[in-house]
């Protein structure tokens, strides 16, 4: 179902004249890069920004394709997002989690072998107010995204308590001119309510909690000039499932900006344990398109 709302939020953005002939005229990289979730954010982290160039007269979108490969396994993110007037932003997006020889233990001693976990998200996001360039306060805005898997088994045998649930957000994103080495400096603090484990992959809620949960994520960003930005994130986790502990994420990026149509993406990531497997670290990559 998933794909099929891609390819038609795709024809969407194509169809529309302003898409066509512009693709907005705010300032250079004022819509950030899509988020794994289908955000318009950081890699890991939903910012204030809402995706694209488009501005208060204006529509705008973007398409994204995003991978991270750690140790023992990688996600692939598949994801468009619809900018209306720089005021409301609609995303889907299409998670893949490819395992490469994972067995989850069970408590009772029997093992459970998958090899791929699929997450659906859609989401939105509204400007609440303000702007992240000359706001004094910078731009706040407000999200919500509604994830579910398409198979519930492994989720469901290791204590998630259902296969579908809804984060909310609120964002703040503020550009400091001139603010170290004479350099502009972005800096993002988002506050989730969440039931997600890892992110909902597996799953939501668990047999050691199954309520609401205010988890921190907060993201610097350094331009070296207007097509370079060099950052770190930060995202706190909850913990559900008595089954294994999960760790907070954090990566170190570099985003380049060489074109208002093109945003290129690199990070190195530390996803902590991840169920059984412990320490997973390693690369990410993701490309940006908008309209």
């Amino acid at each position: 179902m998933t794909k099929w709302l891609l390819v038609a939020l795709a024809a969407a953005l194509f169809a529309c004249p302003a898409a066509q002939a512009d693709i907005g005229s705010r300032i250079w990289a004022t819509g950030g890069v899509t988020s794994i979730e289908g955000s318009a954010g950081g890699g890991l982290v939903p910012w204030a920004l809402l995706g694209s160039y488009a501005s208060d007269q204006e529509w705008g979108g973007t398409l994204a394709i995003s991978r991270a490969r750690v140790d023992d396994y990688s996600l692939s993110v598949t994801g468009a997002g619809l900018n209306w007037h720089n005021r409301v932003e609609l995303t889907v997006a299409q998670q893949t989690l490819d395992l490469d020889s994972l067995v989850f233990t069970l408590k009772d001693g029997f093992g459970l072998e998958q090899d791929e976990l699929r997450q659906n998200i859609f989401g939105a996001k509204v400007r609440l107010a303000g702007d992240v360039l000359y706001s004094p306060w910078g731009q706040w805005s407000a999200g919500v995204q509604h994830k579910r898997l398409q198979d519930f088994t492994v989720p469901g045998a290791i204590g998630a308590r259902d296969d579908s649930g809804t984060d909310v957000y609120v964002s703040a994103s503020k550009l400091f001119f001139a603010a170290l080495m004479d350099r502009n400096l972005l800096v993002n603090l988002t506050a989730r309510g969440t039931r997600a484990n890892q992110g909902g992959l597996l799953g939501f809620g668990g047999d050691r909690n199954n309520g609401y949960q205010v988890m921190l994520e907060g993201s610097v960003g350094l331009f070296i000039n207007r097509q370079w930005l060099v950052g770190t994130e930060y995202r706190q986790k909850p913990d559900n499932l008595g089954f294994a502990t999960e760790d907070d994420w954090y990566d170190l990026f570099v985003a380049w900006v060489p074109d208002r149509r093109l945003a290129v993406t690199a990070a190195l990531v530390n996803l902590g344990d991840v169920a059984t497997l412990a320490d997973q670290q390693g690369a990410y990559l993701s490309l940006q398109g908008s309209f």
